[in-house]
């Protein structure tokens, strides 16, 4: 049987850092993920998104503790090769999403990953990849 795989976007990780709406499910999937069940993945173009969202809001040291917790939880981290940039850049041609979250739904299309998100720019993908939200669609999603 294979595993179920989640593609993490910042809007998930802040989501768990700063205990807001949907982090509970956060938690599971990382629980999860820790225990060998499902996998997690975060592309290495969104742990700078986070770490730079961290910084700018609440300074350095922040970013820094932010850093330290990010790398201590049970996900991979994936350094974004030729492939992956050529297809995010695919992604952000043909969808009107960031650059880093082209990097998410490049990602979740190579790994037949689910995006777990809360953040509206990813249903305009949904038709191309699995996305689970993490707050009812039509609810604020503020960064």
């Amino acid at each position: 049987m294979t595993k179920s795989v989640f593609a993490l976007d910042s809007f998930a990780l802040l989501t768990y850092l700063n205990g807001e709406p949907g982090h509970t499910r956060v938690m599971q999937i990382l629980r999860l993920a820790r225990k060998g069940q499902v996998r997690a993945l975060l592309c290495m173009i969104n742990l700078g998104e986070i770490l730079y969202i961290v910084e700018r809001q609440r300074g350095l040291i922040s970013a820094q503790r932010a850093q330290a917790l990010i790398e201590s939880l049970p996900v991979e981290e994936i350094l974004p090769d030729r492939v992956l940039i050529l297809e995010a850049a695919h992604f952000k041609a043909h969808h009107p999403i960031s650059y880093a979250d082209a990097f998410v739904a490049a990602l979740a299309r190579r790994e037949s990953a689910v995006i777990l998100t809360g953040d509206p720019e990813f249903e305009s993908v949904q038709g191309t990849v699995q996305v689970e939200w993490l707050i009812p669609r039509g609810g604020k999603a503020v960064r």
